[in-house]
């Protein structure tokens, strides 16, 4: 056999001098020389270990065909030669020395990226038999392979199983461009479809988006089995012949959902899993978010939320969390408020939310200047998470007040920050009278509603100076709504008197907040001086109650602007009469 081994070797060699018509004969005689020896039960000579499985064979076919195999058993002496390095393993090598011994199996979808690495791998060209694997698989993968989408997708995924040697016979690279081909071809046929529908009377955008998603639903769920490395080249190459890159957020958010579904991120803490997934999700993740489109509008806030959310529990890289807050800050207005209450998953006693990481939501907003609706909307949307945050007893007031500070002024009452620092101070009793008054100096007291300025006026949690500025600015409203009514008609004695009563209110008010001032000024007796304070404000606050009777309902009164405007009315009326 040694003599047969040189002879294989130097036909091997040789026939690279020889014209194509010879080279085919001479491949003729090699397969007969291995039909010759299969049958006849020779005893094997070399036995090649694969990763632990060992295959007892002859060399004459294998060298026959294997340039790499021809290499090793002409280097080496010994009739043992290990492999380690075969793509897919025992199973590719048997497949390998299959076609060697020209033992018939099928090519298949499923197979044939592993065949056509095991052939590169192992030298299968042409140089050593006329037909040989090398030239097979390729001719199988254009003719069969690619020529379906579901084909190339298939073949994609389980080239990933044989890296480098897929990547580097470019099958990797040709299944992402088949993919990508036909793709972009389908979807332009479809909005081609599509604007002829709308030249024929039909409505164009409900059309588009009709055959847009049609087109995204056959390919996504296809899409979704690849690994985030292949997912991301194939839509690159989409992005690069032209596919509409807005119309890759649809299966961006699919893929998301599929790849991060487990994630248990709605409650407090984080549970530690299984690192080497949780690495994969964080490339997933990051990888997502650096393929979303960067305009505005073109990612619901939902999503941004959830990628968020992600990124905070599976400690993304600084930068991918930093994009998503600044996203997101970018299209606050259309946020609710389940968007922005996002768990915190430390156990270190700090807040159940996340309080830092919407207040830069909050300052990325406040960089761009919006309409003043858009300011609006998101103040009232701050002032509902300010309440929805404040009952956290482990919530710091500088966190809180710091939050307030950054709201969007333009809102048209402040009755809801009012609400959320009455939730705040409720919920933290031991603040002291400095600490009050800070925070209540927030609140604009000129904005708040009649119906919130009647629960501040008996409202002991608030700071003195607080229910004094409450006070003033409701008497102050109840005399300008009652002046409204006399520039129109004479006002009888009853409503003089009322008058009267306003002014002496006023007078009672001014006495209150110079008393206010003494008192702050007497530090010998500051432990005596909010309670002192407090006992003078409750008794104005019953004398501005006396004339202004309002029906309490929890943080709800009768307006009693109203009814004051209302007697005005009667008496003019009467006056007419």
């Amino acid at each position: 056999m040694d003599v047969e081994l040189e002879q294989a070797a130097t036909m091997v060699t040789t026939r690279d001098m020889m014209p194509a018509k010879k080279k085919e004969l001479m491949s003729h005689a090699m397969k007969r020389t291995s039909e010759w020896i299969f049958s006849q039960e020779i005893s094997s000579d070399v036995t090649i270990h694969v990763q632990g499985v060992s295959f007892s064979l002859h060399k004459f076919p294998l060298v026959s065909k294997c340039g790499y195999i021809r290499k090793l058993i002409l280097n080496s002496k010994e009739g043992d030669l290990k492999i380690n390095d075969v793509p897919g393993g025992p199973e590719g090598f048997e497949l390998a020395a299959k076609f060697c011994y020209e033992i018939n199996f099928e090519l298949t979808i499923e197979n044939i990226a592993m065949a056509r690495c095991v052939a590169e791998f192992l030298e299968m060209t042409e140089e050593y038999s006329v037909g040989n694997l090398i030239s097979r698989t390729d001719a199988y993968i254009n003719e069969v392979g690619l020529n379906s989408f579901a084909g190339a997708v298939s073949i994609l995924q389980s080239s990933e199983r044989y890296l480098p040697v897929s990547e580097n016979v470019k099958l990797v690279t040709r299944c992402v461009d088949t993919i990508a081909l036909i793709v972009t071809k389908e979807s332009q046929f479809c909005l081609s479809a599509s604007a002829e529908c709308s030249s024929d009377g039909l409505d164009s955008s409900s059309s588009s988006l009709f055959h847009l998603k049609e087109v995204v639903d056959w390919w996504a769920e296809d899409l979704v089995v690849l690994s985030i490395h292949a997912f991301q080249r194939v839509l690159i190459a989409m992005i690069s012949r032209g596919f509409n890159k807005y119309a890759l957020v649809p299966i961006l958010m699919l893929y998301a959902r599929k790849r991060l579904q487990d994630l248990e991120i709605s409650g407090k803490g984080k549970n530690k899993g299984d690192p080497n997934q949780e690495n994969e999700k964080r490339v997933v993740l990051e990888t997502i978010v650096s393929l979303l489109p960067r305009e505005k509008n073109a990612i619901s806030t939902s999503f941004l939320s959830m990628l968020l959310r992600s990124a905070i529990y599976l400690e993304t890289t600084v930068a991918c969390r930093v994009d998503l807050e600044k996203r997101m800050g970018l299209q606050l207005v259309q946020a609710v408020l389940d968007d922005i209450l996002i768990p915190s998953f430390r156990f270190d006693g700090d807040t159940l939310f996340d309080i830092d990481t919407v207040r830069r939501i909050l300052m990325n907003f406040g960089e761009f200047e919006g309409p003043r609706d858009d300011m609006a909307k998101v103040g009232k949307l701050m002032e509902s998470y300010l309440a929805e945050i404040a009952s956290d007893i482990n919530l710091s007031l500088l966190k809180f007040m710091n939050l307030v500070e950054h709201i969007p002024n333009q809102r048209a009452t402040d009755d809801g920050l009012y609400k959320a620092i009455d939730i705040y101070l409720k919920a933290h009793p031991a603040l002291g009278d400095t600490e009050r008054k800070k925070l209540c100096s927030l609140l604009n007291c000129q904005k708040l509603t009649s119906e919130a300025c009647a629960h501040a006026a008996q409202n002991e949690r608030l700071s003195a100076g607080t229910v004094v500025q409450v006070l003033y600015y409701e008497q102050q409203r109840l005399r300008d709504a009652i002046d409204d009514g006399s520039r129109s008609n004479p006002l009888p004695d009853d409503v003089s008197s009322l008058q009267k009563e306003n002014k002496d209110l006023k007078f009672e008010l001014l006495k209150a907040k110079m008393r206010l001032k003494d008192i702050n000024k007497e530090k010998s007796h500051s432990d005596k001086s909010p309670s002192r304070t407090r006992s003078l404000i409750s008794t104005v606050s019953k004398k501005f109650l006396k004339f202004t009777p309002f029906l309490w309902f929890d943080h709800g009164v009768s307006n009693s602007i109203t009814r004051i405007k209302d007697k005005a009315s009667k008496v003019r009326r009467h006056s007419i009469s």
